[in-house]
């Protein structure tokens, strides 16, 4: 078992790659979620609070942040391939999968994407699959869980729309911040 995981394994990146991702979202110089709720909670940047224990951490990082950018599909993740598939300038794609524990939006392959376009995470209001290899890849994953079984790909989604759950409204251009205490958005960058 352990041979055919070892075997799975994505290639580590190259040392280059890993110091381009660290020196452009370096994670150790901003403040935690909760530090950040501290100082901005009645911030005129609107800053709103997730819905606590909603979503499991994957990925080698578990603090990330960035501007969002969103899709919504429902059991069907060809756009989350497609947008994966371009720039993320570290950004953070925020997946709306209407909660569904019926199957996978995101796989270790999609997952692959994300960090070799430089995105700096993924949150995912669905599940995922292949954690065990996600989790060690450079990259911040929230998810609702994970599922075995794979997407449909009937369905393209939609790109770039507002996308609401956890109670909070995720706005593409807006900033979200997650690590192991939770996930906020807010209309603009808060750590400067």
């Amino acid at each position: 078992m352990t041979t055919n995981i070892l075997r799975q394994l994505p290639p580590l990146a190259n040392s280059t790659t890993i110091l381009r991702r660290m020196s452009s979202s370096s994670t150790s110089t901003i403040p935690s979620v909760a530090d950040l709720c501290d100082n901005h909670i009645s911030s005129p940047q609107r800053l709103s609070v997730v819905e606590p224990n909603l979503f499991s951490t994957y990925g080698a990082l578990p603090k990330f942040h960035g501007q969002i950018e969103t899709v919504r599909c429902f059991e069907s993740n060809p756009m989350v391939r497609t947008v994966l598939s371009t720039p993320g300038n570290n950004r953070v794609l925020v997946v709306d999968g209407g909660g569904s524990h019926r199957v996978a939006i995101l796989g270790d392959q999609i997952a692959k994407l994300a960090v070799d376009n430089s995105w700096a995470g993924v949150i995912v209001n669905g599940c995922i699959r292949d954690s065990a290899i996600i989790n060690t890849m450079e990259i911040g994953i929230k998810a609702r869980g994970t599922h075995p079984v794979k997407s449909i790909k009937t369905y393209p989604g939609e790109r770039g729309v507002i996308v609401n759950f956890g109670g909070v409204e995720f706005n593409p251009g807006w900033w979200v911040y997650s690590d192991e205490d939770g996930i906020i958005v807010s209309e603009g960058p808060i750590h400067e």
